[in-house]
């Protein structure tokens, strides 16, 4: 791995068995890498493989195939999750933060709370400093004025900004986001991305961004990995992504460069839409 490459995808392959017991293969070979400090995005229709790389990516799923290598600055060399055991996971998990795509908040506990528990459970920071550490938390997502509320009082912006509150609480190297735009209007969708990329410049972590919304992706990102079931169609920086979305479809000679070009302006005609037969239709926006 290079000096600058904090995760390396290699060749992924993950299969789930389908209703006959025959499998499907849900990544086919994914490859990318990620440096240290960039935003990447990972993006691509539904069912094209996004939530099991996401999943993949932080040990969740084991891969049938292929590599994943993290090298952390607390690591001296790189290391392949699939050889690591329980204990090792948890330890890597510690350095990684997550922004689920609901929030994910405790339910039963107060926005502080829900702050404070990982840093409870899994730092020797003494009791009295983790009050400080949650307010400092709250005041980065500007969540501080509700603190004392429970998850029920908080519209889904506030729930996504609590989360982020939560998942940087143990000042992680690496931050995951699953659909951070998911479920909000575009004013506070864009709100949201501001905050992502505020906190990337102060906190100077690295970022995994894995989304369909294109507004979004385009605003945060400095890379971009297109998905289209399971497989890698391009990795590029958004410059490049920026470029594809603009040219003029018909002057476009390769299918995959049609198809992104659709995707990602969201027309209605194109490689997607125009398959002959709905086998074909489905074939091409479902991985597997």
């Amino acid at each position: 791995m290079e000096s600058d490459v904090v995760i390396s995808v290699q060749e992924v392959v993950k299969t789930f068995p389908r209703a006959d017991g025959t499998p499907a293969r849900v990544l086919d070979g994914v490859t990318f890498d990620v440096h240290r400090g960039e935003t990447i995005v990972v993006m691509g229709g539904s069912g094209c493989g996004k939530s099991t790389l996401l999943n993949c990516l932080i040990g969740e799923l084991p891969v049938d195939g292929g590599r994943i290598l993290y090298h952390t600055a607390r690591m001296p060399s790189s290391r392949d999750i699939s050889g690591m055991s329980e204990s090792e996971l948890n330890e890597l998990r510690k350095h990684l933060g997550i922004l689920f795509q609901s929030g994910a908040l405790f339910n039963s506990m107060s926005v502080a709370d829900n702050i404070a528990l990982p840093i409870r459970e899994h730092s020797s920071v003494p009791a009295r400093l983790i009050e400080t550490i949650v307010t400092l938390k709250l005041e980065q997502v500007r969540m501080l004025e509700h603190r004392d509320k429970m998850p029920s009082q908080l519209s889904g912006g506030q729930k996504k900004r609590v989360g982020l509150a939560r998942a940087t609480a143990l000042d992680p190297e690496i931050l995951f986001y699953d659909e951070p735009s998911a479920g909000l209007d575009p004013v506070t969708s864009a709100a949201i991305d501001e905050l992502i990329m505020d906190l990337s410049k102060k906190l100077l972590v690295t970022s995994v961004v894995v989304t369909h919304e294109m507004d979004s992706a385009f605003r945060i990102a400095d890379r971009m990995v297109m998905l289209d079931r399971g497989r890698v169609l391009k990795v590029g920086s958004r410059a490049d992504f920026e470029a594809l979305r603009n040219a003029p479809p018909d002057t476009l000679t390769r299918h995959e460069e049609r198809l992104m070009n659709q995707f990602l302006n969201g027309y209605g005609r194109g490689p997607l839409t125009d398959a002959t037969g709905t086998s074909e239709f489905e074939r091409l926006i479902t991985a597997g």
